[in-house]
């Protein structure tokens, strides 16, 4: 145990994100150590929405959101574990042991547990030879709103993120059908009535049948869609598909069962918490949604609200003579030669 860390965050999301940035702050030695390639966490899954839950932030695309909260959260160059997936943590002689899938051995005083909902996947369509489209005109996320410009649009799913994604596109695209293979929608019912007044083609208990590919064989150029019911088919001729039949979530690591903490009783998965974000296990915290307490607020500003609280604590429990809180910024000697560099380069650009 020769490279122990003061606190290691599991899950490189917003709550993830600024709890380096504040453990950086209180000069807290810290590790990241996130499951996918990239950082930002479940915000990847819908880069072109619009956040407007952020304090003195305008509504803002979730892309740049990501590149904000990723320059913030590496500001005081916490370690980073990139592609890294846990699989137990334990706890010897008041370290905390995180072993991850390859058998790498990770220690640390303190955890702080950031992974949200657990690691999740969008539902792939289960159509034979389906994936070959993936590079193409067959999508389960949206990157670019701007390729869906005056083209003729299929999306599949009846949830929020379909409904929403419609609305989105009402006026980019040439035309959407909404498919579902429930019988009613699901989602808000201001949205679904937002499409019906557009005119927009939703219909239900019918799914996917067949992709058409192109002469070339690069991209879907017609779907044949089949209720469920009638069996009867039809066919769509169309530019892109945009899938949204919900995610596979991996619940993703496990605990040790000496140091197993307390989960929430309805739903398991999450952890109970004190408001100060600690869980049922002396170093262990939790925090953003994995994280149950009486007032939790399930926003990303909470998720920062969390954060703060879990590294303060955590500060006390290894230095108990410390501030109960960073320095504000304003204040703080640690962003004066920081401050400098951004006003002279501000003024040079003037």
């Amino acid at each position: 145990m020769t490279n122990i860390y003061d606190v290691t965050i599991i899950g490189g999301g917003p709550s993830g994100l600024y709890s380096a940035f504040y453990a950086g702050l209180r000069d807290l030695k810290t590790k990241i150590i996130e499951y996918k390639s990239v950082l930002g966490g479940k915000i990847h899954v819908y880069p072109e929405k619009l956040i407007w839950d952020i304090g003195a932030l305008p509504a803002t695309p979730a892309q740049q959101v990501i590149d904000n909260l990723v320059e913030q959260g590496l500001t005081f160059d916490p370690t980073v574990c990139l592609n890294t997936k846990v699989d137990i943590v334990s706890k010897e002689n008041d370290v905390f042991i995180i072993t991850t899938s390859t058998g790498e051995k990770h220690y640390s005083k303190n955890v702080i547990v950031a992974v949200g909902g657990g690691i999740i996947s969008p539902i792939k369509l289960d159509l034979e030879g389906a994936e070959k489209f993936e590079v193409s005109n067959l999508h389960y996320t949206i990157r670019g709103i701007e390729r869906f410009k005056d083209k003729s649009l299929l999306i599949s799913g009846g949830g929020n993120s379909a409904v929403d994604w419609a609305c989105d596109l009402l006026d980019i695209a040439k035309d959407i059908t909404i498919i579902y293979r429930g019988e009613e929608i699901s989602a808000h019912e201001a949205q679904v009535k937002k499409l019906q007044a557009y005119g927009i083609p939703i219909i239900t208990q019918t799914s996917i049948k067949t992709l058409v590919a192109n002469e070339e064989k690069t991209k879907i150029k017609k779907v044949i869609i089949e209720n469920k019911v009638t069996n009867e088919t039809a066919t769509l001729v169309i530019d892109e598909v945009l899938i949204n039949h919900g995610y596979d979530r991996d619940q993703s690591f496990s605990f040790d069962n000496a140091i197993e903490p307390k989960r929430d009783e309805i739903r398991n998965y999450f952890l109970q918490t004190n408001t100060g974000c600690q869980t049922t296990i002396e170093g262990l915290y939790a925090v953003g949604d994995i994280a149950q307490y009486d007032g939790k607020i399930h926003l990303i500003a909470g998720a920062f609200q969390d954060a703060v609280n879990a590294v303060n604590s955590i500060k006390l429990t290894i230095e108990p003579d410390a501030d109960k809180m960073a320095t504000v910024s304003s204040h703080n000697n640690v962003f004066e030669s920081r401050n400098r560099a951004i006003i002279n380069n501000t003024l040079l650009n003037v």
